[in-house]
């Protein structure tokens, strides 16, 4: 019985001990558990601080071109390629609107169509009377010898629609015009367009300004956009002549930087940014509105907290200096007319004075009245692009600042300044209050994030035009074959390719892809 009674007892005494350890163990998991979270919150505040603390910004790293990380452009083929056949399926006619950029990307996308339904593409037509009040049209623009040369084995392009023999009588061909949709796929090309131009003989699309979607999943059909925009396009040599003058002038006093002052009446119309100007002004832009653009109730306030509206000469000059540009930098100005005159832009001024556009620095006069047609355009645009670096100061639907966003990319990571200005609005708009401290600081934080320029991943809504990254670039020691250069006799087996068609061109050089020119 005794012994039965001590049995008892340490058996209760276990369930004891039991019942604390499991306590014990309980408590001591949860405390592990804990530990663990507090770590782990330790690490991801320091990481934050890290990350919230990197604001210092090397400018004289900004005044050398991006990091590559190993990129390069190349827009050759690099899979089969067949030249251009002697038989097409007709003729292609554009009319491409808008302004100078605009229209060069339709020309891109003119070229593609073309290629997609094995057309004969006619030169495009440039809309320049309507928007520039300039009659040059792309033969006053670019070099069309130059063009149909680099594209000979893409598409086969001619001046104009050859006359047609018919019941004894020559005559012009008539092209069908058409109305594309916007953003058309691929496959209307293929089907409905190609239809009529069989039908017809020769189709004329117009408007044929964003007719094309951007996106394809074939690299091959990107690449080709490239070749247009960044070989083929080249100005005339009276443009190159003159763009080359002023930045050997600009260069003369060292190095300098462009920016695109999109503070204009149009921009600011479009984007509903009215509130800053005088009563007089804000009815002449909301006039302007009316007359160009779809209606839509837009408030000021809540457009600029979410950075849609285009940054005021003041702000552009105090992003600068909070980056670390001091007033002896050199600017060039590429703008149209500034709105609101100078009681916008004397802020800026005091900045940073030491200011020029193609005006002051063009001694030869070629520029004249035509300064803001088609010709002052070209220039702005090749300074632009030759700057050692270039900053937009509205990216939205500004065709000239997205276009030279990815030439200067293409053109070896040429140094980018981006604001990004929904992240800059709200700091912008606590300094308009009073709260200035620590400004300077919050517009570093915010342009330490971006890129400046370097290799990065496209993401909507980026145009393919403002980033052709990855497809328009390669890697000499890639790890994905998909990324691999091309072979260096690429050009040749182009053009025994185009000669064992009997379409070979003997004058034509091979450096047209190798040179990534405008």
């Amino acid at each position: 019985m005794r012994r039965a009674g001590e049995m008892g007892q340490r058996r209760r005494q276990l369930k004891q001990l039991s019942g604390g350890m499991k306590g014990m163990v309980g408590k001591l998991i949860i405390a592990a558990f804990v530990v663990v979270i507090c770590t782990f919150s330790l690490f991801s505040s320091r990481s934050t601080i890290r990350s919230t603390t990197k604001t210092e910004i090397n400018v004289e790293e900004l005044w050398q071109t991006a990091s590559s990380e190993g990129w390069r452009p190349s827009s050759a083929p690099r899979t089969d390629w067949p030249p251009p056949p002697s038989q097409t399926n007709g003729y292609l006619r554009v009319r491409c609107n808008g302004g100078l950029n605009q229209q060069r990307s339709a020309i891109c996308n003119a070229v593609l169509a073309a290629r997609i339904m094995n057309a004969t593409l006619v030169l495009p037509e440039l809309d320049a009377n309507s928007y520039w009040h300039d009659d040059s049209g792309f033969q006053g623009i670019y070099d069309v010898e130059h063009f149909i040369r680099t594209l000979r084995y893409d598409v086969r392009i001619v001046e104009s629609i050859p006359e047609i023999r018919r019941n004894g009588k020559t005559k012009k061909l008539k092209a069908l015009q058409i109305r594309p949709p916007r953003d058309a796929p691929i496959s209307w090309y293929t089907t409905d367009a190609l239809e009529k131009m069989k039908e017809h003989g020769a189709i004329y699309l117009t408007p044929f300004s964003h007719r094309l979607t951007e996106e394809s999943d074939n690299p091959e059909y990107q690449r080709l956009r490239c070749r247009v925009n960044y070989h083929a396009l080249r100005f005339k040599p009276h443009i190159m002549e003159l763009s080359s003058a002023i930045v050997n002038r600009l260069r003369a006093q060292g190095r300098f930087m462009a920016i695109h002052l999109r503070f204009e009446m149009d921009m600011l119309s479009f984007a509903g940014c009215f509130d800053i100007f005088t009563p007089k002004e804000q009815k002449e832009l909301k006039e302007y509105r009316e007359k160009n653009f779809a209606p839509k109730k837009l408030v000021y306030n809540e457009r600029r907290a979410i950075g849609k509206c285009p940054l005021t000469p003041e702000e552009v000059g105090l992003i600068l200096r909070a980056i670390g540009f001091d007033n002896s930098t050199r600017i060039y100005l590429a703008a149209g007319d500034l709105y609101g005159g100078e009681r916008f832009m004397k802020p800026f001024r005091s900045l940073f004075p030491r200011l020029e556009n193609h005006s002051t620095v063009d001694t030869s006069g070629q520029l004249g009245k035509n300064s803001r047609g088609l010709l002052g355009s070209a220039v702005d645009y090749m300074v632009c692009l030759l700057a050692d670096i270039f900053m937009p100061t509205y990216d939205g639907p500004s065709n000239f600042a997205n276009n030279l966003l990815g030439h200067r990319l293409y053109y070896g990571f040429r140094t980018i300044i981006k604001p990004d200005r929904k992240a800059l609005a709200p700091i912008f708009i606590d300094r308009e209050k009073g709260h200035s401290a620590d400004f300077e600081e919050a517009v570093r934080t915010v342009m330490a994030k971006t890129s400046f320029g370097g290799p990065h991943k496209r993401i909507s809504p980026e145009s393919f035009y403002t980033n052709s990254w990855p497809e328009c670039f390669c890697q000499t020691s890639a790890k994905n074959p998909a990324n691999k250069c091309p072979p260096e006799n690429t050009m040749e087996i182009l053009h025994s390719q185009l000669e064992s068609e009997g379409l070979g061109d003997l004058s034509a050089t091979q450096s047209n892809l190798t040179v990534a020119g405008a």
